[in-house]
């Protein structure tokens, strides 16, 4: 918003003479027009885009209902979630975004008014008792087990919703664009940086709309932290410190809880999919897998996109040359309860080179002197030489230490609908999402070197990262960290 108080105005930075590059062009800024679509909120129906979702137990189901109220309004059984405790617990106290209405798509609560950006076509969920509150919900949709045969014979899907755990992300999307349908895929985009780079490749092979589920990406305070930061208000960042509360779920030095098995309605060999075949334990799933090695990516993956996106693309970060990690114990099963990761940047044309710590399981960086007191150190910070800034997950609530609340930037930044209207939009439209596999790819992959970081500390070096190959130069053997060998017959996914 113009800021028109003349009090405020002083505090009002332009950025010429600060950048030398295009900011909208880094980040892919486009907007359509609301009234060329045809008014907030509402399609007509033959104007619908058919949308089906895969994995919608969770947080899947919650990005179906961010696309679509439920037609029959229904909760899943406490009982059948009983996780969803820790997660509250560890999100409380950390900035969240807001989850508006229609139009713009927020989540669907019993208070909210009902609204519809899409058609929910089909559901698919390998476990019909997890998931029996979305099929209830949309009474409509098509239901499916395996999305293999949703996708083939349904020929009407326009887009796919992939809400899985992340060791499956990849092989269905790769599927699903292999199938010429659009896909948005849950943060981490995939478990592997070969996956990352391997769905880049094939969104440009097919031509189709991608999207990352990085809800902040296109979130106010993304683009407001863009613009403070490019307006030159702090100078020069050099050091940028980011953390988490996370993981809520078991990690560290742990063992696999013994085979148990398996009830009825889940069918574990699909939820397994590329995975080892190993055996199941009530506590691995539905929500526990997150610490587990074999299937998911850990605090990094679950809170590193949301945290890292607004600084990759406020300090037009590349990819780190260096990567150096320390953490707690972990075993061949389990990602550590803590850890601290270090990555070095190059120098970007007239921007210098940056050093970027994450944290996680609670620890923080050094409390700058000048925040003050009683003022919560928010989940990421930016040291420039010129001043500090700091923001919450999603890129939420930008503020500057010490605090000037009448500080303010003139919006250059086009602001994009969320990421679930505009994923839908974007297959209407026959262009580019905001947050594709191209701008999501990289993100992910920065994200993911931690974690190899982390599993590579007992060479006792720093990891000397060659981007253009995909390799580490100076220790080979961490290359085996760059992907895992699929379970039979499960790689053929990502060679379409």
């Amino acid at each position: 918003m113009k800021n028109n108080n003349k009090e405020k105005s002083k505090h009002n930075i332009s950025r010429r003479g600060f950048l030398t590059t295009t900011a909208s062009a880094a980040v892919g800024l486009t907007i359509v027009p609301r009234e060329v679509l045809g008014g907030p909120g509402y399609q007509s129906p033959s104007d619908m885009v058919n949308i089906a979702g895969v994995g919608i137990g969770s947080q899947g189901g919650g990005d179906i209902q961010r696309i679509a109220t439920m037609d029959v309004p229904t909760r899943q059984a406490p009982e059948l979630n009983p996780y969803q405790k820790n997660v509250r617990e560890t999100y409380a106290g950390i900035p969240q975004p807001p989850r508006t209405g229609a139009p713009g798509g927020g989540g669907g609560g019993a208070t909210q008014a009902p609204f519809k950006h899409a058609n929910i076509y089909a559901l698919c969920d390998v476990d019909s008792n997890y998931a029996a509150h979305m099929f209830k919900g949309y009474p409509n949709a098509k239901k499916y087990k395996d999305f293999r045969k949703m996708i083939e014979k349904e020929k009407s899907i326009d887009g796919v919703v992939i809400g899985t755990p992340d060791h499956t992300h990849a092989v269905i999307a790769a599927y699903a664009m292999a199938a010429g349908k659009g896909v948005f895929v849950e943060k981490p985009m995939t478990k592997t940086v070969y996956e990352a780079r391997k769905l880049a490749q094939l969104a440009k092979k097919y031509n189709v709309v991608t999207q990352m589920g990085n809800q902040g990406h296109n979130s106010e305070g993304t683009y407001k932290t863009i613009e403070w930061i490019q307006s030159g208000k702090i100078g020069f960042v050099k050091e940028l410190n980011m953390w988490t509360s996370a993981p809520s779920w078991p990690q560290g030095f742990l063992t696999r809880p013994p085979k148990q098995r398996v009830p009825r309605g889940l069918d574990y060999d699909l939820w397994l999919g590329p995975a080892p075949d190993k055996p199941y334990n009530i506590d691995l799933l539905p929500f526990n897998w997150r610490g587990l090695r074999d299937y998911g990516t850990g605090a990094m993956g679950d809170f590193g996109a949301h945290i890292m996106d607004a600084p990759i693309l406020a300090l037009e970060l590349g990819m780190p040359t260096h990567i150096q990690a320390t953490s707690t114990p972990f075993t061949e099963d389990y990602l550590p309860r803590t850890e601290l990761i270090t990555y070095k940047f190059p120098k970007r044309g007239h921007l210098p080179a940056v050093t970027a710590t994450w944290r996680d399981g609670g620890l923080k960086p050094d409390r700058p002197r000048a925040l003050e007191a009683n003022r919560a150190l928010a989940a990421a910070l930016y040291i420039g030489d010129k001043g500090m800034l700091m923001h919450g997950t999603h890129g939420a609530a930008p503020a500057l230490i010490p605090d000037e609340p009448d500080f303010s930037v003139e919006p250059w930044l086009e602001r994009p609908e969320n990421v679930y209207v505009d994923f839908v939009n974007a297959i209407k439209e026959g262009r580019k999402a905001k947050n594709d596999f191209e701008i999501s790819a990289k993100l992910t992959e920065i994200m993911l070197l931690g974690n190899i970081a982390v599993f590579a500390q007992s060479i006792n070096d720093s990891l000397e990262y060659d981007a253009e190959n995909m390799r580490f130069t100076n220790i080979p053997e961490a290359n085996d960290f760059l992907h895992y060998e699929y379970r039979k017959g499960w790689e053929q996914y990502l060679e379409v």
